[in-house]
């Protein structure tokens, strides 16, 4: 159960930044079902497999590295942490968000997922299934990202500001529990 418990909280700090540039989707007036949808599923995919591609490259190193993966885990997943605080306490929020489509909606979906990337790198060091977690966090990104479009709709490019800095807070968090149990 703790193991379910810590994938789901990784899987939702991992979605905030998705989640944050859905929200601003949505704000910007890019809120029907269909960009919904679409937004999630890019963004969902993207972030399964990102995760996946890190925990790869991760094992291939692991023999290298397992000695000090605490450290790697509390370095990437802090820094990720505070990457997205810095962001989302920076961002101007009168800027409008374009619609994304296309490539674009692509390249939104990898620079979003880079933080799943390096968070699979130290999914050794949790201990956590590999398909399962990068499914889990496809799934709740997914959900979170076409959330957020409808939500974004209804709301202002104030709340994706938030939800990206509690996923950096949640996020430096989980560094810091890794770092602590090692």
């Amino acid at each position: 159960m703790e193991s379910l418990l810590l994938i789901v909280a990784l899987a939702v700090g991992l979605a905030m930044d998705a989640f944050a540039v859905a929200v601003a989707q949505g704000a910007a007036g890019h809120n029907s079902m269909f960009h919904a949808t679409r937004t999630g599923m890019a963004f969902g995919v993207a972030q399964g497999i990102m995760p996946f591609l890190g925990w790869a490259l991760g094992i291939a190193f692991i023999s290298h590295i397992s000695a000090y993966d605490h450290w790697i885990a509390l370095i990437l997943l802090s820094g990720l942490g505070l990457k997205m605080l810095w962001e989302a306490l920076s961002r101007n929020e009168s800027d409008a968000a374009p619609s994304l489509s296309g490539s674009a909606l692509g390249t939104a979906a990898i620079a979003t997922s880079i933080d799943a990337f390096a968070a699979g790198i130290t999914l050794p060091a949790l201990g956590l299934p590999v398909l399962l977690t990068c499914i889990i966090i496809g799934t709740v990104t997914a959900l979170l990202s076409s959330l957020g479009v409808m939500i974004g709709g209804m709301a202002s490019t104030r709340i994706g500001k938030y939800a990206e800095a509690a996923g950096g807070v949640i996020l430096i968090g989980l560094g810091i529990k890794i770092f602590v149990e090692h």
